[in-house]
Parts: structure tokens; sequence; C-alpha cells
């Protein structure tokens, strides 16, 4: 097999079994960035130098049999809001565009320690605000399955790197649904574990009580030994959980059989596209016969998620991003008069539209006269919905669901209408405000040959469950397409007929 297309863990085997070597894989994946990133724009930075450094100390500490797990010598991708120290770290900001972390934030040092090779930091909207990663002040990301297309956002470089095959996996974040929904566009698999898994210490914030790193990766193999390497206690994180039971890769069975799986009706009604409803339900039938029990209920409050959660973000986003005033790092506005003129300018000027939106959003809910209207009532409501999740999960060990009404919109249709671009995000963020853990993989193609996502959300801590019936599903479906994205696929001459068949095999 071409050592491309292999997934992290076949590569990690492959390097141990003295098959290919962690340089060898890294240059591969250097050359597939210098040959075609201009057309995906998936990086703000690469780190070519530094990348091959670190894959030859790796490939020495493997020979040497110090590094023997599932992610050696695998080269790795970050997103753009992970500190990593001495390289350049934006937030795909022009605020933070001389940013330069002195330290490395705590899931990326995991990583390393585990012999993943970082190639470098990912496109991202800015400040993880956006669902498509058109808000990035680096460009636009462009969907590997069809550059006409978004890849979804805002992890949306991360995913787009993974499915053009421009590393072999990526860390993401997620706040609302920003690494499951670019995997569901793009055709990977992308977990967001329960809130408190993974250590936030240098993770740039956005919504400090909702954002959560996560992997991104070609399967649900690949995903589990990430979040197993990454799933750390950290006492620089207040949040952060000390769990014993994170060793998910022992979850890779196929076995759902007794598996009690919920299909909430609400996910199901108006604006849910025909073929992906279609697929979803029909990844459902194939849980049921292997042995799953699946039943449709009600899961109350869905309506109410989309402006809770722009009502507690947009104030957590406000209050996060007043760090940022051109005084002690970051962009600062050239022409200024007195200290007051400096903050407005640098920030009016280094921000763009869709975070001065949220900040000005935030900043009104909390402010006095509006703050029990707004913000307290969305705190009140986010128990509600946890709540609702806590009564669904008496009865069901999965729920499954679809990651997002449709599939990849195109260029310049969400970022009109900002609203429609929140209504895009109706089906995760309910996880986020909830805490808990959700998984999204690719179950189908729609009639434009784009990628259609699976959505299954577990109760809090059961990221096994979760891992568990992606993996069960994963043996039914067969390997996904991964090499035959858009541009390829002309290339080689194949349709979308084919691809889909592949798919089913």
């Amino acid at each position: 097999m071409n050592i491309i297309d292999m997934t992290a863990t076949e590569l990690s085997a492959a390097i141990r079994a003295g098959q290919t070597t962690a340089v060898e894989a890294t240059e591969a994946m250097l050359a597939r960035i210098e040959e075609q990133d201009k057309i995906y724009n998936c990086y703000v930075t690469v780190d070519k130098e530094g990348a091959l450094v670190q894959a030859k100390e790796v490939q020495v500490k493997i020979e040497a049999g110090e590094l023997t797990g599932p992610l050696a010598g695998v080269p790795v991708a970050i997103k753009d809001n992970m500190c990593t120290e001495g390289m350049l770290t934006t937030c795909s900001s022009k605020i933070l565009g001389n940013f330069v972390p002195t330290y490395t934030a705590e899931a990326v040092l995991n990583l390393k320690k585990a012999g993943a090779v970082i190639l470098g930091k990912t496109n991202m909207d800015e400040f993880a605000m956006g669902s498509t990663t058109e808000t990035s002040a680096y460009g636009v990301t462009r969907n590997p399955w069809n550059t006409e297309h978004v890849p979804g956002g805002s992890s949306g470089g991360s995913a787009a790197a993974v499915a053009a095959e421009e590393c072999y996996y990526a860390l993401g974040s997620d706040t609302g649904g920003s690494i499951r929904q670019p995997a569901s566009y793009c055709g990977m698999v992308g977990m967001k574990p329960t809130y408190g898994t993974v250590s936030r210490y240098g993770l740039i914030a956005y919504g400090s009580s909702l954002d959560q790193i996560g992997p991104l990766t070609k399967d649900v193999t690949d995903c589990a030994a990430v979040l197993e390497a990454i799933a750390s206690h950290d006492e620089k994180d207040s949040t952060s959980v000390e769990r014993q039971d994170t060793d998910f890769t022992s979850a890779l069975v196929d076995d759902v059989k007794g598996m009690r799986i919920g299909i909430p009706n609400d996910y199901f009604g108006d604006g849910l596209d025909e073929e992906v409803r279609a697929a979803v339900l029909k990844a459902a039938e194939e849980l049921e016969r292997k042995g799953a029990v699946v039943e449709r209920f009600d899961l109350s409050l869905v309506e109410y998620a989309i402006p809770t959660y722009y009502t507690i973000a947009a104030a957590e986003a406000s209050s996060n991003l007043e760090r940022f005033d051109g005084i002690k790092y970051g962009y600062r506005t050239k022409d200024y008069n007195g200290l007051h003129n400096m903050y407005k300018k640098s920030r009016s000027e280094g921000f763009g539209e869709e975070v001065k939106r949220r900040i000005m959003l935030g900043s009104f809910v909390l402010s006095s006269g509006y703050y029990d209207a707004y913000y307290l009532k969305a705190l009140r409501v986010k128990a509600l919905i946890k709540k609702a999740f806590d009564e669904a999960f008496a009865k069901y060990d999965v729920i499954l669901g679809p990651v997002a009404p449709t599939t990849a919109p195109k260029l310049g249709s969400s970022l009109s209408d900002p609203i429609k671009m929140y209504l895009g995000d109706i089906y995760t963020i309910a996880v986020n405000l909830a805490g808990l853990p959700g998984i999204s993989l690719p179950c189908g193609i729609d009639k434009n040959g784009l990628p259609i996502g699976l959505q299954l959300i577990g109760d809090c801590f059961q990221e096994k469950k979760l891992i568990q019936t992606a993996y069960a599903y994963e043996q039914v479906r067969g390997k996904f397409g991964l090499a035959a994205h858009g541009a390829e696929r002309e290339q080689r001459g194949q349709n979308t007929a084919e691809q889909e068949g592949q798919c089913n095999e």
C-alpha cells in the first residue's frame, strides 16, 4: 500500500516493522502539501524544517524501542488555536498575525510524547467563530471532495487536510460542533470528547465552558488511538477531569448486540435534506440488523438549543477576547491618538466581521438590564437541556442522528446569511451545552458526490460506547473512499457512482 493512503495506525505499524520510516512519511506529506495545498488552503503555517528534525529524532527513538505506541512517527496537523512553542499561532486572525507562543498546549505535548511529528498549523474560522472556514484572515479553505464547497468549520482546515491526505490525522476543537460538522462535510471521523477529558491548557479560548479538543481521523481505529493519546488530567486546567477509563482502543469491538439506540424525532423534522435523512436511517437499520435495539423517541428543548448556545458562547467570547488589545501581544494599529483610541483601532482593524458580531452580542447579553433576561435565562435552559439528555440516557446507550441538515454548502452561500449558518449547528450544539461526547463518521454520499455524516451521542464519560458503536457500523459500511476526492476523482476518470460503490463494499 502507498504510505500516503495508510491510516495513522497502519503507518505507525509499518514504521515499527521497518517497512518505512517517520522521515519518509513526513517527506511524503510535505511534498503533498507543496503540491496541492495552494488549491485547498488547509494550512496557515507549515514547519518543513522542524517537522523533518522531529521525524529524525522520533525515528531514532522508535529504532531504540523507546517509542512503541500506535502513533509513533506519524505526521499530524494542529488547528491554529492551539499554542505551539516557537511556532506561529494565529487563530486565523489578523490580531494574532505575529503571535509566537512560549509554551505548548497540553494536548499537543501529549501527542509529542506519543511520537507524533507536527507538520504545521491548519486554517480555521477566525477564533473558531464560524461553520465554514470562510471567516479566516488567511483565505477560505476548500473541500477536497469538491473545491466549490466549504469544508465546514471551524476546524475546516484540519478536516480538509486529512481528507486531502496532507496529514494522517489532525487535532481540532469543538465549541458547538466544530469537529463533528467538518468531519461530516469532508468524509472523516471526528470526535468531541466529554468536557474535561482533554486539557484546554494552551487552547486559545472561544467559549470556555463549551470548548473541547478532539481528533479528526480517517477511521474509528485512528480516532480511538488519538483520543487515548491526548486524554489526560492536567492541573493547569481547572476543568480537567481525572479519569481511569481512557483506554479507548479497548472499545474497538465489532458487537452492538443488545445496545439500546435512540433516534430523536426532533432531529428528523423540517429542514433535513432527504438524502441525509435516508442515509442516516439506513445506518440505523444496519446497526439494528447487527443486534442493536433501535427506537424513536422525543428529545425535548431542541428548538431552544441554538439561541441558548449563541447567547452563552457569545457572552464567554466577549470576555475571553477582551485580552486582545494591542498592548501585550498581537496586532497594534500604527496610527492612534491616546490609549483608548489605540484599543479601539487595534481591535477594529484586527478582528474580522464575524468575531466583532459575536463580541457585540456577548457584550449586550452581559450588560446591565439584559443579563437576567438573556444570559441567566440561557444558563437555565442549558440545565434543562442537560436534564433532557439525562432522561434519554436512562433509556438508551447511544443517541443516533444526523450531524448537519445538509451536505457541504457551496462557498459563499452560508456566509451571506449568518442566521442560516447558525441554524446549520442545530444537531451538534446541544452536545456541547450538556458537556457530552459525540462522534461523526461518514455513512454515505449524496447525488453531488459529497459525504453524508452520521452522529452518535453518548452520556458523559461514555466515549467507549460511541467508539464501539461507530466501529461496528464501520465494519458493515466498509472502507470509505479517501483518495477519490474531487479534483483527483476527475483526473482518474471516476464518477460518483463508482465512488459510492466503493463506499458500500
